[in-house]
């Protein structure tokens, strides 16, 4: 029988392969060569590769999915990443402390809105019942509660909240973070009148720097046909006399 420990190529292949063990030294210990380390290295690097891919892919999962492959994959393995999937949805529970849109007065402003917490946003609509364009926000600003339950909206009676506040200042949104104020819409002419959707008041949120998903403008720019027709009409003119000039 061929001698494992035997320097030949033949051994050199089969130690690759794991078909025999690795060269013994003189005292039976491993012998360690340079192309073992380089061997043992890129098995290291590629075994962290292995792993880094597979914290990508179980990232993706929802929990039911993990516990389909309890069966087939490492029980330490599944459980490690069922418990940071199980963490993750905590923390966004966590951040989902609101959802709806709670009506203040004057006593609560300070503790609703100037102490509502680290990293809260705040946004306040003051209204007056009667007024068409408040009562629209005020619906509108109930679908944005439970799509961001993570932000505090509030509403109050304009008086209420602030005696004497004008009723030509109607709609009005006060923008707050960690207490602090951000951005004020008020009047009509901030919310673009009744035909304002909801898309197009997240829009306006996001662009007074609320953090919110409408980034662009839902509603396409109106070409100002007036204006337009100006232009062409001075154009016109202007050439039409350089002609008469020419002649």
């Amino acid at each position: 029988m061929q001698d494992p420990n035997a320097d030949t190529e033949w051994n050199d292949v089969l130690r690759k392969k794991g078909v025999i063990p690795p060269k013994m030294g003189a005292g039976g210990e491993l012998e360690i060569t340079e192309e073992s380390i380089t061997q043992m290295l890129d098995e290291r690097i590629q075994g962290e590769q292995d792993r880094a891919m597979g914290i990508r892919n179980w990232e993706d999962m929802t929990l039911d999915q993990i516990e389909e492959l309890e069966d087939d994959e490492d029980e330490r393995m599944l459980e490690h990443y069922r418990q940071k999937r199980i963490l993750e949805l905590q923390e966004k529970q966590k951040a989902a402390k609101f959802g709806d849109v709670r009506e203040i007065s004057a006593e609560d402003y300070k503790r609703e809105v100037n102490n509502a917490g680290e990293n809260i946003w705040v946004i306040l609509h003051l209204y007056k019942t009667g007024i068409p364009l408040c009562a629209l926000i005020n619906q509108q600003i109930v679908q944005l509660s439970r799509k961001y339950p993570q932000m505090k909206f509030l509403k109050s009676i304009s008086t209420v909240c602030i005696p004497n506040f004008p009723d030509q200042n109607l709609p009005a949104l006060f923008i707050y973070h960690e207490g602090q104020i951000k951005k004020q819409l008020v009047g009509e002419l901030s919310f673009g009148g009744m035909n304002m959707t909801v898309d197009e008041l997240d829009f306006r949120l996001n662009r007074a720097g609320v953090p919110t998903d409408v980034t662009k403008n839902p509603r396409p720019e109106v070409k100002d046909v007036m204006m337009s027709s100006v232009r062409q009409a001075a154009y016109n003119a202007h050439y039409d006399s350089e002609d008469e000039d020419d002649w």
